[in-house]
């Protein structure tokens, strides 16, 4: 049965399953090829950023990949530099030591906070928002990133109340 209306049709019908079959074969290796492709050629332009007394605390991430004019920030809590400590305080003192640890990271690949383009918050409380976004408008005065504020069950570090993640992009001034 064919249904004829003005926004949608079933083209199954019109189109031989032969045909189909020839276009994803087309598809999908072209698909396999680019990845293939992409796979065996190398990374140029990235540069890992581990600024001196914010290392990962294990080596399975960066706290900052810099790719070309872009740098992406790993999610950082309130560790005080050159320990793997979680400041303590609460959340206004957690939220103001993650957001000089991401501009740290982020002067480290020649950006600025005002060159952050994009954040996500993650909080142990969602009561803690208010708290949180009192020191977070500190960093970002004028033209604030586009930002999601997630509540979460719990956060890596125990200790953690706040999580920043972030990306920039590096302007010519």
């Amino acid at each position: 049965r064919r249904r004829h209306t003005r926004y949608w049709r079933d083209w199954s019908s019109d189109v031989c399953s032969s045909d189909l079959q020839a276009t994803r074969d087309v598809f999908f290796a072209a698909a396999v090829g680019a990845t293939a492709a992409c796979a065996s050629a190398p990374i140029t332009g990235r540069e890992v950023l581990n600024p001196q007394g914010l290392a990962p605390l294990v080596p399975a991430y960066s706290v900052a990949i810099r790719s070309g004019d872009q740098i992406f920030v790993s999610g950082m809590t309130g560790i005080k530099p050159g320990t793997q400590d979680i400041v303590d305080g609460g959340i206004s003192v957690q939220t103001r030591q993650t957001l000089e640890n991401i501009k740290t990271a982020v002067e480290s690949g020649g950006a600025t906070m005002a060159d952050v383009d994009e954040c996500t918050v993650f909080l142990r409380n969602m009561a803690d928002y208010a708290a949180m976004n009192a020191v977070y408008v500190e960093f970002f005065r004028s033209a604030p990133p586009a930002r999601a504020a997630l509540a979460v069950t719990a956060l890596p570090r125990p200790a953690a109340l706040v999580e920043v993640k972030c990306s920039a992009r590096i302007r010519k001034r």
